[in-house]
């Protein structure tokens, strides 16, 4: 079975999408340990209670981020997981730390990518005007939120939204796309093009649980 990781900086609302989807029955994986950056991060004690082994790398006791990362990396490794699941995780990752997990990192976004990448996407769409908004879930590259996209769910942009309310709707998406996006993965359906795209592979029941990245020469 698909082992992952989840990495979280607060409360972990797409975490526990996933642990709904595992416990109806949808999502067939195992959940190795949840890691935060954050001592005070409150998904540490939703996991903890489902008796998921939990860490905390607080990243202002290192020196730099490399530092960080390196000892995340480790701390990671030591589960063995095929895909490290980054759900609500506010740190930018090192290219080194990305490239390891090549593949196998992945996460979702506030934003119908590649329109506003980075933070306060809710304020930044309804600044800019547009009629629809939502979220994405890609694969994890060196630079911030460009990486292959696995699945978007779009919302309607209401004349009387605020950034509060247009979160609340993205939100309810985002718990729905990222256990489809992980079931894909744990089924052996995704792979990532050279150009860059992600293809979905039709359903396979002896899929082993991989994302298929071609080497590029």
């Amino acid at each position: 079975m698909t082992r992952l990781v989840i990495l979280i900086s607060g409360r972990g609302s797409n975490m526990e999408a996933l642990f709904h989807a595992v416990d109806a029955g949808a999502l067939p994986v195992e959940f190795a340990a949840v890691i935060s950056n954050r001592t005070n991060a409150a998904g540490l004690a939703t996991a903890a209670a489902r008796g998921i082994t939990t860490a905390v790398f607080d990243h202002t006791a290192f020196p730099d981020r490399a530092a960080f990362d390196t000892a995340l990396m480790a701390e990671i490794d030591r589960y063995a997981p095929d895909l490290v699941v980054l759900a609500g995780f506010m740190r930018v990752l090192t290219d080194a730390f990305v490239t390891h997990y090549a593949g196998r990192l992945i996460n979702i976004h506030p934003a119908l990518l590649p329109a506003f990448p980075g933070l306060h996407t809710h304020e930044r769409a309804l600044a800019a005007g547009v009629k629809l908004h939502g979220c994405t879930v890609h694969f994890v590259t060196p630079e911030v939120d460009v990486g292959p996209i696995v699945i978007q769910a779009a919302v309607p942009v209401l004349d009387d939204d605020t950034p509060e309310t247009l979160a609340a709707r993205v939100l309810a998406q985002e718990h729905q796309i990222y256990p489809q996006a992980i079931r894909w993965f744990a089924e052996g359906r995704l792979q990532i093009t050279p150009t860059g795209g992600v293809r979905l592979q039709p359903n396979r029941p002896s899929a082993v649980a991989s994302c298929v990245v071609p080497a590029l020469d």
